[in-house]
């Protein structure tokens, strides 16, 4: 659901000397310090991107009241895993190869790591060689505060949720019936969700449920995972350090399962919820992969099983996802109500993003794994250091630029290998244009442009989508075959990646992927009903 593109915030001009980068990094001891905060799947559903009218995040809604913000913004990669080695590396898919959660799968990835990476360091290893004392709780990288480096990259990491006691397991607690005690604790509900009891214990797509939870069947004394993080972050704030600190705070909803405690769903009565805005012949103009991708890269959580669980699912689904993001939202407030009274409020810049969108049921899509808007377009918050009003940007940015913004802000060294651009000079002037358009990718050669005004799509086979946003916010239109949009397109190809690394572990792409896999599938059977 996408609303009017109005400005919420004023627009103020140059921020005064109070803001001024340059008196803020040139001492050593008055660098400031960090809180960055990541969310993971968090769309446009917040009160200050006006995604969906009903979202309740007064939270981030006063965070962005007093923030620069930038309103189009879009991840790299569509994916969790992706897409944060993309943020922390500065590094495009196209560069690393790790296109997809797949490549982050792979046997011995510290190893893989580091042959990809070499001499380069992640963010928070950047800040950690360079004199600050860093601090991480949650999910930062795809599996939990680090997938490699951590000793290079932390002083200090939050001890990882853990459920001790099997009987919670056995119930369905954690991610599935996998029984993994790791940062994958995602509480599915008691009785193992929607998509369980519809196909089965052993159905593929199971985390696509919901489930309002009673406090006594939350683990750790009815404690979930992202009050712990907070409350881990909250410590933090109130500690005394002798160095500037960098404190990552990672938070797992909304992401699937969308289960959060029973009080976030009593916000929202089912009755009263508004759907997406969906119209019936959506896909018609949609090329083969376009329609590939919204069968997702899990199986069986795709758009037929929603509308085979009930009647109902799909709005359950979209309230549950609006309970979850205001239970997030309180956690945030934690955090930032900690920071806001400690010492160290007027010397502490704050960055929050959230991996990357999510699709409920727009372009029959779930999840996200879509080069579409829903599963493209990111929170992306920037609030300085006294900073007391809010400005809004609406030219694209990507989520790689977030890695040499914030070094710049800090007076880090560059690092050269960084991909995105600083947004400082934004900061500086919001008047400021620099016309470079954000680029998302999602599996091999296949990319989207998105720039202040249209959204073009080019996949691997050459076929192509292009939106108008300033007439058509919610893309159901694809205008690529009309001819008076040629001069359009041909502005946004050349930002299409022309160097595409295979992706990891592949020496050839003969096979193809996940995509093709559906492809093969509708030569032998017609394509899906509702993808036609």
């Amino acid at each position: 659901m996408k609303i009017s593109r109005r400005n919420f915030l004023k627009s103020t001009g140059a921020l005064g000397a109070s803001l001024s980068l340059s008196p803020l990094v040139r001492a050593q001891n008055q660098k400031p310090n960090v809180l960055f905060i990541a969310i993971d799947d968090l769309n446009d559903w917040i009160g200050g991107l006006r995604g969906h009218v009903q979202a309740k995040t007064p939270n981030l809604d006063r965070l962005m009241q007093k923030s620069h913000n930038f309103v189009n913004a879009h991840c790299a990669v569509p994916v969790c895993g992706p897409s944060r080695n993309a943020i922390l590396s500065g590094m495009a898919p196209t560069t690393t190869g790790w296109y997809t959660n797949r490549e982050l799968g792979l046997k011995n990835f510290p190893a893989i790591a580091e042959e990809v990476m070499g001499n380069i360091p992640t963010l928070p290893q950047h800040f950690k060689q360079n004199g600050y004392y860093t601090m991480a709780c949650g999910k930062i990288f795809h599996h939990g505060t680090s997938d490699y480096r951590a000793e290079k990259q932390w002083h200090v990491e939050q001890d990882k949720y853990e459920i001790k006691n099997q009987e919670y397991l056995d119930r369905g607690f954690g991610y599935g019936r996998y029984g993994v005690n790791d940062h994958k604790y995602y509480p599915f509900p008691t009785d193992g969700g929607q998509i369980v009891t519809t196909f089965g214990p052993d159905a593929k797509g199971k985390s696509l449920c919901w489930g309002e939870l009673e406090r006594k069947d939350i683990p750790m004394g009815g404690l979930m995972p992202d009050e712990y993080f907070a409350h881990w972050a909250v410590e933090q704030l109130h500690k005394d350090y002798d160095q500037p600190f960098f404190l990552a705070a990672g938070f797992i909803r909304p992401h699937v399962p969308f289960t959060a405690p029973k009080e976030y769903f009593d916000m929202f009565p089912l009755e009263s919820i508004q759907m997406p805005d969906i119209i019936e012949d959506e896909m018609k103009d949609i090329p083969l992969y376009g329609k590939a991708m919204t069968m997702g890269a899990i199986e069986g959580g795709d758009h037929a099983a929603v509308e085979k669980v009930s009647p109902t699912f799909w709005r359950e689904l979209v309230r549950a996802n609006l309970a979850c993001i205001a239970f997030v939202d309180a956690q945030i407030g934690k955090v930032l109500d900690a920071l806001e009274s400690s010492k160290y409020s007027d010397n502490t810049v704050v960055m929050l993003w959230s991996d990357h969108g999510q699709n409920f049921g727009e372009h029959r899509n779930w999840r996200k794994n879509t080069l579409w808007e829903e599963s493209t377009h990111v929170p992306l918050v920037i609030k300085m250091p006294k900073q007391t009003q809010g400005v809004e940007y609406t030219e694209a940015v990507s989520l790689l630029d977030v890695y040499p913004t914030i070094t710049s802000l800090c007076g880090l060294p560059e690092v050269p290998s960084n991909e995105g651009l600083s947004l400082t000079p934004f900061i500086n002037n919001p008047d400021f244009k620099r016309n470079k358009p954000a680029v998302t990718t999602w599996g091999y050669k296949n990319h989207a442009v998105r720039d202040e005004r249209y959204r073009y799509i080019q996949y691997r086979d050459g076929s192509e989508e292009l939106y108008a946003h300033n007439v058509d916010p919610n893309e159901h239109t694809n205008l690529a075959n009309q001819s008076e949009y040629k001069g359009v397109i041909e502005k946004l190809k050349v930002w299409i990646p022309t160097k595409n690394r295979l992706p990891y572990g592949m020496e050839d792409f003969k096979q193809g992927d996940f995509l093709e896999k559906h492809l093969r599938e509708w030569e032998q059977n017609d394509v899906p009903d509702f993808l036609s």
